[in-house]
């Protein structure tokens, strides 16, 4: 009697420890392909506005798809509805790949093989064609929803100069972002802020000599660790901050819904900062420290002297400078993070732009401050514009999780 009573409570305790551990197993086919499509991103260089709207595409029909099935949180806009004995890994795993499959064609082996690889473990059966069946489904209406949210509308900025004179031939980046359709946002200017401050106020006299100090290639008052971290995050877009999604899913144990949940929050946020940041940074059109500083003689701000030499830390982005995008996208992860699910203990990050650094923070406030300090110690954004930056992605992100992907509760109440 002894023997089985030992026997019965060993048994409940492996079958405890193997439903604690199922659902982050699960979750896994979530971040899984989160990983793919950052691989995807790194092996064709893909920049990050189209590589965040390809994150948000998948990731929304990611969770359309596995929350069709537990019907936990309101929907984004699709109204499926599926068994709860369909598979949610199928539905999830086939919803990604639908939805990559539509933007890279060209890479079709491989995303069948790793389609193949993520549906082998699920057992053959009515739950896993059920969830292939509604993966198809989800990716096809995300796809549609998208199909004409101004992201191929051609570049056509105008590079400002006089008859004859030359100017620089490179095209900025990202010119037409600020008008493709948020995800969340009524529009890309729903929270442009107002103008940067004219040339001989205060602000500006302090914020422009302070980069003209400290981001200098040559500065001799950065710091040896401000200069490891400037370079650090030359890295930029989505894939600077996935791995951190990742490591708070894993912290709080997601099962696969929640975990598409989050990644699904972050991603539209992280895509609508982008949008709100271009918008802003080509109707203000402003200038780049690199550009005022060697024309600094032109503002009749005495206080603002010119370098003709100066040169920044690292190579200025090629957009207009005003407000911070880095500073936006990592405000608005932080703060979406922040509301889901907290401080979640020690997370870090690597970055191919600083090898064999690894940088860790226990504060989500810490992540975004550093990424707003590391823009200045390179010598590419003024402060007033990483503050301007960090609160327009506060903004987003407060406002992502207050109104979208909801507890079912909130489909009863009146839409906002």
């Amino acid at each position: 009697m002894k023997h089985s009573s030992w026997t019965i409570s060993r048994l409940s305790l492996i079958v405890t420890l193997i439903a604690a551990s199922a659902p982050l197993a699960r979750a896994d086919m979530i971040m899984d392909w989160n990983a793919k499509a950052d691989a995807i991103a790194t092996e064709k260089q893909i920049l990050p506005a189209p590589h965040s709207r390809a994150l948000s595409m998948m990731h929304v029909a990611m969770f359309e798809a596995v929350n069709a099935i537990d019907r936990r949180y309101a929907p984004y806009k699709l109204a499926l509805s599926a068994d709860r004995s369909t598979s949610r890994e199928a539905a999830a795993a086939v919803a990604a790949h639908d939805v990559l499959l539509s933007l890279y064609p060209d890479l079709k082996p491989d995303l069948d093989a790793a389609l193949t690889n993520s549906l082998a473990p699920i057992a053959d059966g009515e739950s896993k064609v059920a969830g292939i069946s509604l993966g198809k489904e989800s990716a096809m209406q995300i796809i549609a929803l998208r199909a004409n949210d101004g992201s191929a509308a051609p570049e056509t900025y105008r590079p400002l100069t006089t008859p004859g004179a030359y100017v620089p031939t490179t095209v900025p980046l990202f010119s037409t972002v600020g008008a493709t359709t948020p995800w969340v946002m009524t529009a890309g200017s729903q929270f442009r802020p107002g103008p940067p401050p004219a040339l001989g106020s205060e602000v500006w006299t302090r914020d422009v000599n302070e980069i003209r100090e400290v981001g200098s290639r040559s500065s001799p008052t950065r710091t040896p660790e401000q200069t490891t971290v400037g370079r650090f995050w030359f890295f930029v877009g989505a894939r600077t901050y996935n791995p951190i999604v990742r490591q708070a899913a894993m912290a709080k144990g997601m099962d696969l819904v929640d975990c598409a949940r989050l990644y699904a929050l972050t991603s539209i946020a992280g895509n609508d900062a982008l949008v709100a940041v271009f918008d802003a940074k080509y109707h203000y059109n402003f200038w780049r420290p690199i550009t005022a500083i060697r024309n600094a003689d032109l503002t009749s701000n005495a206080a603002t002297p010119r370098e003709a030499s100066w040169l920044p830390l690292g190579d200025t982005p090629m957009h207009p400078e005003y407000p911070c995008a880095h500073c936006i996208t990592s405000a608005a992860i932080s703060t979406v993070l922040q509301t889901v699910v907290g401080d979640f203990g020690e997370f870090s990050l690597t970055s191919p732009t600083a090898p064999g650094v690894t940088r860790k923070w226990t504060r989500l406030q810490d992540y975004s401050d550093e990424v707003s300090n590391a823009r200045i110690w390179a010598g590419f954004h003024y402060r007033f514009s990483t503050e301007i930056g960090k609160d327009m992605g506060r903004k987003i992100g407060a406002l992502t999780v207050a109104t979208q992907l909801r507890g079912v509760e909130a489909m009863a109440e009146p839409s906002r």
